[in-house]
């Protein structure tokens, strides 16, 4: 089994022989645990030689360390591959950068790539971020004066603290060590910190996507009046309820060498709770809830199959084909959170041979203007607004959603019980797309009028049109539903099934 590195780095055998890379500063480190954090790696290390920076790769469970000098980086591959080395209380394997430097966001000549102004990336992030939400997840590191949160592909926002006499770029440097790569939330709203370009932020008005700390006039708004909360890394909430979501979760400690000097600054990092904010609790669509979607294939799409990919993340209002602009689409969704998710789940997915482009429209709602044919004949314009298959019109029916990104197995539900595997097959035959590779049906109560069960693809591309196309095909009088289930296949193929 061969184990790749992805990004600026060699290639490596898992069993322990490895493929010579020439000596480098940059340090590549595999197989470490999830909760793993800058700092974590800063304190295994720092023994070897002086850090100048780190680069987390969480989803892969590595990352580039770059040392000051050459020398520093042969202590840490050399004692490694002699000894062990533990970073959180787990082994993790180390052998060089095929890069000679990691590339800053600044693209300064300082080693450091220093800024005060810290630029993150929020990746995963299933649950709303806001001010709110980075302010309490920063501020105990060092005192925050401003942030911005951005969300034109993907939810990235900027985080400033002050000058410290001593150390300029202290407060940032301490806050990047100790929240690079942890989990706001269990298990997503994962952190990828890096120095931002600018060096200070300009806010014009204080909000759920700005605020100036130093300016508490600019337009105050309501922020979160009672509102509960929940630590970072604790355990998240599995659903929607009427009161919010789930339990309170654990709270956990910050390290004491990142936490601030004032007395008045908790041990016990409290993180807040996120709010439930689907149009049907608070009764009305925010700013932003309108996706721009481009990259359609001009022949297979219309504005049904739009609908059946991003209905499993928010309710679907209205969805406009753009007669200027061939193979973009508006889509208007029930709020603001339910376009993150689009964009972070969809956006660069591959659809009938095009990349997705997807990200977040500057127009407030869909108006049905200029209305024309597509290519098969249906209308560019289409209201969803009233239709059933929206999942998340009321608390009940949002809580049996699980947010997934688009995988290769597919969960069905509500099929008739006469449907077959042969049947699955002559759909996919009939609409041309490939068929799956792999079948499974749940066993049935003795009460059941419905089936459910699983389809595995080749690929995730494969599934994600086959989901585009099926998803509330009508069957008799009951519809196939479709929703994206991570890594199942896995299952599938232990299970031999």
């Amino acid at each position: 089994m061969k184990f790749s590195e992805n990004l600026h780095c060699g290639s490596y055998d898992v069993g322990g022989s490895h493929h010579k890379v020439s000596v480098s500063p940059v340090v590549h480190v595999r197989g470490l645990c999830e909760s793993v954090v800058e700092a974590d790696l800063v304190e295994a290390l720092e023994k070897f030689g002086t850090i100048c920076y780190v680069m987390m790769m969480p989803f892969k469970r590595q990352a580039l360390v770059e040392f000051e000098n050459i020398e520093s980086a042969k202590k840490c591959v050399t004692f490694a591959a002699d000894e062990p080395v533990y970073i959180a209380g787990q082994q993790a394997f180390f052998n060089y950068s095929t890069s000679k430097r990691i590339t800053r966001p600044g693209n300064t000549d300082d080693p450091s790539g220093g800024n005060k102004v810290l630029l993150l990336s929020i990746q995963n992030p299933l649950y709303p971020i806001t001010v709110d939400v980075l302010y309490t997840v920063c501020n105990p590191v060092g005192k925050v004066q401003r942030i911005v949160i951005f969300k034109r592909n993907g939810i990235q926002a900027m985080v400033e603290y002050p000058f410290i006499n001593t150390d300029i770029f202290l407060c940032a440097q301490k806050a990047k060590a100790a929240l690079n790569g942890a989990d706001i939330y269990a298990g997503c709203c994962t952190l990828k910190i890096e120095y931002a370009r600018p060096t200070r932020l300009n806010v014009i008005r204080n909000d759920n996507d700005s605020w100036d700390y130093t300016k508490p006039y600019l337009g105050r708004r309501d922020r979160g009046k009672g509102r509960q909360r929940q630590a970072i890394l604790g355990e998240h909430p599995s659903s929607f309820r009427h009161d919010g979501y789930g339990s309170h979760g654990p709270l956990l400690p910050l390290p004491s060498r990142y936490r601030m000097g004032s007395r008045d600054t908790p041990e016990l990092v409290a993180y807040p709770l996120p709010q439930a904010s689907s149009s049907y609790m608070h009764g009305g669509n925010p700013s932003g809830s309108v996706v721009m979607v481009s990259g359609l294939h001009q022949l297979k799409m219309n504005c049904s199959r739009v609908f059946n990919l991003f209905c499993l993340y928010g309710n679907i209002e209205k969805v406009k084909f753009m007669k200027t602009i061939p193979g973009t689409a508006l889509v208007e969704m029930g709020d603001e959170y339910a376009v993150e998710r689009a964009v972070t789940h969809l956006n660069n997915v591959k659809l009938f041979g095009k990349r997705l482009n997807v990200c977040v429209s500057k127009q407030h709602s869909v108006v049905p203007s200029q209305i024309f044919e597509l290519e098969d004949g249906t209308s560019s314009y289409k209201d969803f607004a009233m239709s059933k298959n929206n999942r998340f019109t009321s608390a009940g029916q949002a809580s049996k959603n699980i947010i997934q990104p688009p995988s290769c197995v597919l969960h069905y539900y509500n099929v008739p019980l006469c449907v077959t595997e042969e049947t699955f097959v002559k759909l996919c035959d009939d609409h041309e797309v490939l068929t799956f590779i792999k079948y499974k049906v749940f066993d049935p109560k003795p009460s059941a009028k419905t089936l459910s069960g699983l389809l595995e693809w080749e690929c995730k591309t494969d599934a994600v049109e086959a989901l585009t196309v099926l998803n509330h095909y009508q069957i008799r009088p009951e519809k196939i539903k479709m929703s994206f289930v991570m890594f199942l296949h896995y299952v599938l193929q232990c299970q031999g099934s």
